[in-house]
């Protein structure tokens, strides 16, 4: 067993333990299952002394039973064996499948630009699943073969000393090919998993994009793409199936030069009488019932491989850390003030932000406007802490945000961003993600964010099932849906991300109504294009490559400000 095998195995120890009494009844099953094989064929030797050639009438009658209740062992052991470690693997896998997932939910926004969603779908499905096989299948079959082994080699050892050491000197040469191909099963395996996430990726990029690819023709495109992939995978499993077939014409053509040496040597004994035909035909049963699980053993150890493979690649996930780690304190009740001091951000090579300083008080509305690329989403996405500052801070009544816990900070801000997200759940699911439903807040929420008419109109009102992504749905439905999922929040602060840009003129005035009347009492941000929107802001921000620009109301940056007058469309002079 080679030593990243071995180091698996070991990731998997704390899981075990829980299982014990399992795996006593397990262990019970594989001995009842391994010594009933070898018995079976301990019994040959009988069968042929005492009753063929013998003729003892006794034996005809009693060693039927006994065959009977070896096989009966032999077989309620293997059942034994099957459910228990089924269980157990089963098990394991369920509450490893959640470990991964909650792992992977504690990581950075960051992390997830840079992972596809296809492939984090892959590894917790296809590479657990492979995983799964090995704990609850190849593993347990590895012991019992053990077992089987070690009992046949018993009877024939048993049997005849000096015929066992004929047969059995044949198995240490096949120990180096069997590795070369445990080596390039590996390999190929990893390749596999790669590829299989590659067509996950593919096939949830194509559902995800299929309005795009309709409108431009483009699934014959598409199609073509992901058939080369899939031959591509084709191709890997094909390579894993020729090296797995290998193993089975080895271990045979090496196990039948045993045989025949057993035939030559052990044919000679029984003609010079030194050894019962019994004895002869019970060791020749045992040598060849013994060549099966090892044969077996090899097929699954290079099994083994394709878990090992799929373990990498899962442990590696399990073993990242969010380097966004809040602290302890607890979002004080009244938010009083919140400010950027000198904040800039970095995204590798890119500066996103430089010298951010303002500060914003309770009950205003801060907006910022400028050019796509001009830094607005990032310098909300600081607030929120989906990234950090590379330099400066961001305080709260003068503490550092990294000082309050992750959860508190969030659970005080509402966000709806450029992109709606409407889950496949009731309109009132939607509405109190995660929180508990209050029926009367979500139509309170609705109403404020000019929703509930046509969510009343709807078939089941707030218990109809939206569609994934919100499908039954209009654009400026779904934005809707974001903001009373905002309001439904009740936080201090709101962020508001080009909220009202997919609404008409008129529901864009309800809505901006709607947002001047809930902030009263928070701190409002909001991001836009549409200028008419912001008009009333205490407070607008003019954000250019990054920089702040100008900072004052409409009517002084009216006047004042060049970069403020060209977003409005004010002729300068």
């Amino acid at each position: 067993m080679n030593s990243n095998l071995g180091k698996i195995l070991k990731r998997f120890t704390p899981y075990y333990k829980d299982y014990i009494p399992y795996f006593v009844f397990a262990v019970i099953g594989m001995i009842l299952a391994s010594s009933g094989t070898a018995a079976s064929a301990y019994l040959v030797k009988p069968l042929l002394d005492k009753i063929f050639i013998a003729k003892d009438e006794q034996m005809l009658y009693l060693l039927p039973y006994a065959i009977i209740a070896v096989y009966a062992a032999k077989e309620s052991g293997r059942y034994m064996q099957a459910y228990f470690t089924e269980y157990i693997g089963q098990d394991i896998i369920r509450r490893f499948r959640d470990n991964l997932l909650a792992n992977i939910l504690s990581l950075d926004i960051s992390f997830f630009h840079k992972y596809r969603s296809g492939e984090l779908i892959s590894r917790n499905t296809n590479d657990v699943e492979r995983i799964r096989l090995v704990v609850s299948n190849i593993i347990p079959e590895f012991f019992r073969e053990i077992f089987t082994i070690i009992g046949l080699v018993a009877v024939v050892i048993y049997q005849s000393s000096e015929l066992a050491f004929y047969s059995l000197i044949i198995m240490p040469m096949a120990v180096y090919p069997l590795s070369l191909l445990a080596k390039k099963m590996k390999k190929i395996s990893r390749m596999s998993q790669e590829k299989i996430s590659d067509l996950t990726a593919r096939l949830s990029e194509i559902f995800n994009n299929i309005e795009i690819i309709k409108a431009n023709n483009a699934s014959k495109y598409e199609h073509e793409l992901f058939q080369q992939e899939n031959q591509r995978y084709f191709r890997l499993n094909m390579k894993s199936v020729k090296i797995n077939q290998l193993v089975s014409p080895l271990m045979e053509t090496l196990g039948s030069i045993g045989v025949a040496v057993v035939i030559i040597v052990g044919g000679k004994e029984v003609i010079e009488g030194s050894m019962s035909v019994g004895s002869f035909f019970s060791f020749l049963t045992a040598l060849f019932m013994l060549y099966t699980p090892i044969k077996r053993i090899s097929g699954l150890y290079n099994r083994m491989q394709d878990a090992v493979a799929a373990s990498e690649r899962i442990f590696f996930l399990l073993d990242l850390k969010p380097k966004i780690i809040g602290g302890d304190k607890k979002i004080p009740n009244q938010i009083e003030e919140i400010e950027f001091k000198n904040v800039g951000l970095r995204y590798d090579d890119k500066i996103a932000l430089k010298d951010i300083t303002f500060k914003a008080k309770q009950g205003e509305f801060i907006a910022f406007v400028g050019d796509s690329g001009g830094g607005k989403t990032s310098l909300v996405n600081l607030l929120v802490r989906f990234f950090d500052p590379s330099t400066g801070k961001i305080v709260i009544n003068s503490i550092d945000i990294k000082s309050f816990s992750l959860k508190e900070l969030r659970e005080n801000i509402a966000i709806v961003t450029q992109r709606v997200y409407v889950f496949n759940d009731t309109v009132a699911a939607n509405i109190a993600y995660g929180q508990k439903i209050d029926e009367k807040r979500v139509i309170e929420a609705l109403k404020k964010a000019n929703a509930y008419d046509f969510i009343e109109a709807l078939p089941e009102g707030i218990e109809t099932k939206l569609d994934e992504f919100g499908t039954n749905l209009s654009g400026g439905q779904r934005q809707r849906i974001a903001i009373a999922r905002a309001i439904y929040k009740n936080p201090k602060i709101l962020i508001f991300d080009e909220a009202t840009s997919a609404l008409d003129s008129k529901s864009e005035q309800k809505i901006a109504q709607a947002i001047e009347n809930i902030s009263k009492e928070k701190i409002t941000f909001v991001i836009a294009h549409r200028l008419s929107t912001i008009e009333k802001a205490d407070k607008i921000i003019v954000l250019k490559h990054g920089k702040i620009e100008a900072i004052g109301d409409d009517k002084i940056l009216g006047k004042s400000s060049i970069e403020y007058q060209k977003l409005k469309g004010i002729s300068v002079k």
